[in-house]
């Protein structure tokens, strides 16, 4: 008989989105999927993009972009407020007393926002990570406030190192706003390899791989994604002037951005834009040796673009086995990744603080504070000898 083995240090992330679930449900199935997994879950937090989603949920239309991220900040909020209602040392587990847990620390939550609300308490205990690690992938505007304000690990997307380098410092620029440090974020910008033994192996299996995308399917996935009827063009020339794209678009707006960008700067046509976008999803697509993607890696760390990376191989399960096999060695080599798992959770493992009861409102709460104070400073300093008078 063949034993299975499991792995007992691997975290795994799942995506929900925010407009089509309700916080009690979500709250409580990574909750139990972290206890489950002891300590090891995430929920990668998405708004979703297009109608079409929301016809399968009785809707006539999807939300629009900035709305959206209202209203994730305040299902984001729910949720947490929901694994708050369990305190850390709740379970009591006496079987000769019959207690399972400690009622007064067991607690409604009574939450009654705009769009969503739920009375608690969960009927989960407290996971083992507080919160399962909380990831996003906004790079709009909104989409990077919400980011600051809870995000924990962010998928991103940029072609180019001064690309990345600006969204990295944008981001991390933003933490302070919401009473966070440098440091309690994760940025890790989408990576396709393709890896050779030399620089011609691999550009022959980027070129097998693209070849295998068919034309047929270029001009509708393009039309979709720019929101314009691009059926009467040809594959083979460049795209045609589009007026504002980004603005039109209600699903990623960042993402038709770097579309627009890379399709203008490189001069592609459509056919060879419609195959880059949806070879790597428009992510970084890598081609070349696994020694020049260390070189790659490790400079765009140094230079503070990232603090890791989102490996998106194109084929599975061979070309993860590639960059598992032939570039993690050189980074171990030099010193950028882990030879062994010093933790046990997944937030151990990113280098995440663990998080009490109401972490990140806390944070808000301690800074909107600051900012009261401060204003009552101002217009007491701005109001001359009466104020003097009033602080006396």
């Amino acid at each position: 008989m063949r034993t299975l083995c499991a792995t007992e240090k691997i975290g795994l992330t799942a995506t929900v989105s925010t407009p089509y679930n309700e916080p009690f449900n979500v709250a409580r199935k990574f909750s139990s999927l972290d206890h489950i997994s002891g300590g090891r879950a995430g929920w990668n937090i998405v708004t979703s993009q297009q109608d079409v989603e929301a016809f399968n949920y009785g809707k006539d239309k999807h939300p629009e972009h900035g709305l959206r991220y209202e209203m994730a900040r305040e299902f984001v909020d729910a949720v947490t407020r929901l694994w708050d209602s369990w305190e850390d040392d709740a379970l009591v587990l006496d079987r000769e007393a019959g207690q399972f847990a400690d009622g007064s620390k067991v607690r409604t939550v009574d939450f009654k926002g705009n769009w969503y609300k739920t009375r608690g308490p969960l009927n989960v205990p407290r996971s083992p990570q507080g919160y399962p690690v909380l990831i996003q992938a906004g790079s709009s505007g909104p989409g990077q406030d919400f980011a600051a304000s809870t995000g924990e690990v962010i998928f991103t997307a940029q072609q180019s190192l001064e690309a990345a380098k600006t969204f990295y410092e944008s981001v991390n620029s933003k933490l302070a706003d919401y009473g966070r440090e440098r440091g309690s974020m994760k940025i890790m910008p989408g990576l396709s390899p393709i890896l050779g033994a030399t620089v011609e192996e691999a550009q022959a299996r980027y070129r097998q791989l693209q070849e295998l995308i068919p034309r047929s399917a270029i001009t509708g996935f393009l039309s979709a994604f720019l929101n314009i009827d691009l059926s009467g063009y040809s594959l083979d020339d460049q795209l045609p002037d589009i007026p504002d794209p980004v603005e039109k678009s209600n699903g990623m707006k960042s993402r038709v951005q770097l579309i627009m960008d890379m399709a203008r700067s490189e001069q592609l046509s459509m056919l060879e834009l419609g195959r880059r976008i949806l070879g790597a999803r428009g992510h970084m697509q890598f081609v070349g040796t696994p020694e020049q993607l260390a070189d790659l890696m490790e400079h765009w760390f140094d230079e503070y673009g990232c603090d890791g990376f989102n490996i998106m191989p194109p084929v599975l399960p061979g070309g993860l086995d590639d960059f598992v096999d032939q570039v993690v060695p050189i980074l171990q080599q030099r010193g950028l990744f882990r030879e062994e798992y010093t933790g046990s959770t997944l937030r151990e493992h990113l280098g995440l603080e663990r998080p009490g009861i109401g972490h990140f409102r806390n944070k808000w709460a301690s800074v909107q504070g600051e900012a009261a104070n401060a204003s009552v400073n101002e217009s007491l300093v701005g109001s001359g000898n009466d104020a003097a008078v009033a602080g006396q």
